[in-house]
């Protein structure tokens, strides 16, 4: 394969990088403040579901660090225009690198099975697990509160939220991926040869 093919791959999965990152930017900007806690609803997470159905694990996490790695250098793209590190080590910092847990799960599930609505959410419902997982203990330290205060304030709210996000999540999975996967496997059977030569 010629050099052109090789600069055409990696931009091409730049710009997807890119893409998603922004989108995941985009979720953080749509934030509604809520009165028992200092974690808000949020869309990023949703965006970062997003990003691992379509990117997969790989470049699901360099959408997702990129993400991470602009805010903690003061780029104000956490929620609320939020930015710094002060953000990352503060309540809702478990739920920031939780994105990297779930991106990474949804991706690696997905990319382990053959692609299904049942495969996407068993992924979703697994990222959403991980990310309360580390999330909501991660809160409840920071804040030196009850197990209680902590699931009121970091899960409890979100229940109904998590469901119609997962949900959507699926459908869009369902109308776009396969498409979607159509143009990563061209590109990605691009890359197997160009390895060959």
């Amino acid at each position: 394969m010629s050099k052109n093919t090789v600069s055409n791959f990696n931009l091409r999965m730049t710009v997807y990088c890119a893409l998603f990152t922004a989108l995941i930017i985009i979720g953080g900007y749509i934030s509604i403040p809520i009165p028992v806690g200092p974690v808000p609803i949020v869309l990023a997470d949703f965006f970062v579901m997003i990003t691992g159905l379509f990117l997969g694990l790989k470049y699901g996490l360099i959408s997702t660090a990129l993400y991470l790695a602009l805010g903690a250098l003061g780029m104000p793209v956490f929620a609320g225009g939020s930015a710094g590190l002060a953000v990352l080590v503060g309540p809702t910092g478990g739920f920031l690198f939780g994105y990297l847990l779930v991106v990474a799960s949804i991706g690696f599930i997905t990319g382990k099975r053959k692609p299904s609505i049942v495969t996407n959410l068993i992924a979703l419902v697994v990222g959403n697990i991980l990310l309360y997982a580390i999330g909501v203990p991660w809160l409840k330290f920071q804040m030196n509160i009850s197990w209680a205060a902590a699931l009121a304030a970091g899960l409890i709210p979100f229940i109904i939220g998590i469901v119609i996000k997962i949900t959507v999540a699926s459908a869009l999975g369902r109308v776009l991926l396969p498409r979607f996967k159509q143009t990563l496997v061209s590109a990605s059977v691009q890359q197997a040869e160009i390895g060959e030569e």
